[in-house]
């Protein structure tokens, strides 16, 4: 077996992805000072880790002295950022490593990935929609003038090649509802299907598979990956916003219709790179959430886990606040034409594990 170092330095175009990987860093970091964000730094251990049902934590036996503990690789910084915002600190970034089991080491996914998360206080979702066009024009504008770091605002006319394609990074970006895009490419009015009988016959009618055991959420994917997401973001960038309440994750509801949460996600070029919120702040509905998603994964016969009772405690004292989870990897991947996320990082999983 060839060691993996050794077809890296074979590898001279994947090399030069490297450089730009660094500068691509580089730029996050001052875009966010620009803009006066405090770059923070939290554990990448922690007792309690995510609930989400459709998630897996990686275990870590930690040996200490004179026994030793379990505990979780971070699946998001999210539940300590927030705590830092409830301290009062109002705008915050990080960049840091992120670890997920029980994916497919893919084209777009490794267990061990690079993230970028960052919040503002009084802000929601709509503050970084603006955030995020800001940020990926500003990368792409640097990218391309190395002499000097320009803003971003200044750039009228920003357009990259991906994979063959010609997408225009210039704001402002198409800013779509979920109920809008399913009545665009499915043909289906989303408010009429927003329970699991009625969205698995819709489903049914139109030839997919769904069995007893699928939740909403399942079939909604079904759906969403082979008729919706292929149209997302080709020839501009796409904010999808605006999505069922049970998909709401750690977002509040619109008050305006809450069968709909204040969560979105973009697109580019094929790829999904990033998933926001307007926080939820409300602790007693956040522990109603906790309660269920465990029970789910008791149901999915997936590991359970006890509640972050601090979290819930700081959420008490969070201001309103919008937040991101942004790839790193596949930020570098769209910057670097790159296909795979394999050739943005020096060591993937498939070759070392």
């Amino acid at each position: 077996m060839t060691s993996n170092w050794i077809v890296l330095k074979k590898e001279k175009d994947r090399q030069k992805k490297f450089f730009l990987r660094a500068r691509i860093i580089y730029l996050i970091r001052d875009f966010f000072s620009r803009e006066n964000f405090l770059e923070v730094e939290t554990p990448s251990l922690v007792k309690f880790p995510g609930m989400e049902p459709h998630l897996d934590p990686v275990k870590v036996i930690l040996p200490i002295l004179g026994g030793r503990r379990e505990s979780y690789l971070i699946t998001s910084p999210e539940y300590a950022m927030k705590k830092i915002l409830a301290v009062g600190f109002p705008k915050i970034f990080q960049i840091c490593k992120s670890f997920r089991g029980g994916e497919a080491m893919d084209d777009l996914h490794n267990p061990e990935f690079t993230i970028l998360e960052w919040y503002r206080a009084s802000a929601d979702y709509e503050n970084i929609m603006d955030d995020t066009e800001e940020l990926i024009n500003f990368i792409g504008v640097n990218l391309k003038n190395k002499r000097r770091i320009i803003s971003s605002k200044k750039n009228k006319n920003l357009k990259i090649i991906y994979q063959g394609k010609k997408i225009d990074l210039t704001p402002p970006w198409p800013r779509l509802t979920v109920k809008e895009v399913f009545w665009e490419y499915v043909g289906v009015d989303l408010d009429k299907i927003l329970d699991r009988d009625l969205i698995a016959c819709a489903a049914i009618k139109k030839g997919y598979v769904v069995s007893r055991n699928d939740n909403f959420d399942d079939i909604f994917f079904k759906i969403f990956l082979s008729e919706i997401e292929p149209h997302l973001g080709q020839e501009k960038p796409t904010i999808l916003y605006d999505w069922p309440s049970q998909m709401a994750a750690l977002s509040r509801r619109k008050k305006t219709d809450p069968r709909y949460a204040e969560r979105f996600e973009v697109y580019i070029g094929g790829l999904e790179l990033g998933n926001a919120f307007s926080e939820l702040v409300d602790s007693d509905e956040q522990r109603k959430r906790f309660i269920a998603e465990r029970n789910l994964r008791k149901t999915l016969g997936k590991e359970i886990y006890d509640i972050d009772n601090d979290f819930l405690e700081a959420l008490r004292e969070m201001p309103p606040s919008g937040g991101i989870a942004m790839g790193v990897d596949r930020v570098v991947m769209l910057f670097t034409n790159a296909k795979s996320i394999d050739e943005v990082m020096f060591f993937p999983a498939k070759q070392i594990l």
